[in-house]
């Protein structure tokens, strides 16, 4: 099988690449620097102090599924997630491969969302950092299996310099060497991004190998509230999930629904 994460990153240079043309990146630094007076909600505050720990997904298509809700609209989906009792919000931000948008984070914003926005997406260069602070998210992903050591510490330290905490997931055991870098929460990714098949389980195996005071998110694969139960036992605070809510007719009433059975 192909390695859909290689293909991702080769389209997201190539990406870039436009918008750096389009924008140049002392623009866009001009752009984001009054904002730097504003303080951005904490998502590993947000996590360790909720009941639930539920990051909802606003994610309308993935490489695997194709579009799961490609009507879906963010000025109704993430504010009816907070309604409904998330901790924090994660927007796709990728176009070509989830049908996201950077815009999407600004709509969620205008449209009253107030709790910590996590800005998803393939993250492999410091422009996209600002152009996650510049639409209004307050959390960044990074992945290691995207980024080296080395990239993903000088990639760490931009992002707190604007204001974002940082999500750095892993999912195999050879990548846990980059929780030594300290991010703001540890992320264990239940797919593997190559192949895109999701096991639970990986959450499980990897946790225990963690820093034992790392704030633990488990990430996708999720879609029962007794797994929610059983992973907190293991140790994590926080639960990105979906399609799970995304694939309903309502995915704000599906989390509300997902929360009374926790």
């Amino acid at each position: 099988m192909a390695d859909i994460l290689e293909d991702i990153v080769a389209h997201k240079r190539r990406e870039l690449a436009i918008f750096k043309e389009a924008l140049p990146e002392h623009q866009l630094h001009a752009m984001v620097e009054p904002l730097l007076e504003a303080a951005t909600p904490s998502l590993s505050h947000a996590l360790t102090s909720s009941a639930t720990g539920i990051i909802a997904e606003f994610k309308r298509r993935s490489p695997s599924r194709g579009w799961i809700k490609e009507e879906g609209r963010a000025e109704v989906i993430p504010l009816s997630y907070e309604r409904n009792g998330a901790a924090a919000i994660s927007i796709l931000a990728d176009e070509h491969f989830f049908g996201g948008a950077d815009s999407f984070i600004a709509t969620a914003r205008k449209s009253g969302v107030t709790i910590p926005i996590l800005y998803k997406n393939f993250v492999i260069d410091e422009y996209q950092l600002f152009q996650a602070r510049r639409c209004g998210a307050s959390a960044v992903l990074l992945i290691a299996a995207c980024l080296s050591i080395a990239g993903c510490r000088q990639l760490l330290a931009t992002a707190r310099q604007l204001g974002l905490e940082v999500l750095l997931e892993m999912h195999a055991e050879h990548e846990l060497e980059y929780a030594a870098l300290q991010p703001d929460v540890c992320g264990i990714n239940n797919r593997n991004l190559g192949t895109f098949v999701t096991d639970v389980g990986n959450s499980y195996r990897l946790a225990e190998l963690l820093p034992r005071d790392a704030v633990k998110v488990s990430e996708s694969g999720i879609s029962n509230p007794a797994t929610v139960r059983d992973l907190r036992r293991a140790g994590f605070r926080g639960f990105l999930i979906g399609e799970t809510f995304m694939k309903t007719a309502d995915p704000g009433l599906s989390l509300h629904n997902f929360i009374e059975q926790i």
